[in-house]
């Protein structure tokens, strides 16, 4: 992922809830990865919105979703990419 300069890199070791985007908990610290086979890197913008959520397994990226932001600050589509297959899901904004 080309990260752009202004994004903050948070680590995570689970999220809660089903609705998206994710909601990301239980922050890690740096000191706190070195222990951990699984977590979640979240990407946020500096309004705090997450952007991007990376779930990471033994070191390699396995799915992650992106997400889009209509001037509101309302989620409007999500990009899921897992195993090598992408999938795209649009919100409008009075859903």
């Amino acid at each position: 992922m080309n990260q752009e300069p202004s994004l903050i890199c948070r680590h995570f070791v689970s999220y809660s809830g089903v609705k998206l985007p994710l909601k990301l908990v239980n922050e890690l610290t740096e000191a706190g990865l070195n222990n951990r086979n699984t977590f979640y890197r979240g990407y946020f913008d500096t309004q705090g919105r997450l952007l991007v959520c990376q779930k990471i397994v033994y070191g390699e990226v396995e799915s992650e979703h992106r997400y889009q932001y209509d001037g509101k600050g309302v989620l409007k589509h999500a990009l899921i990419i897992e195993d090598d297959e992408e999938r795209g899901l649009d919100f409008n904004e009075w859903a």
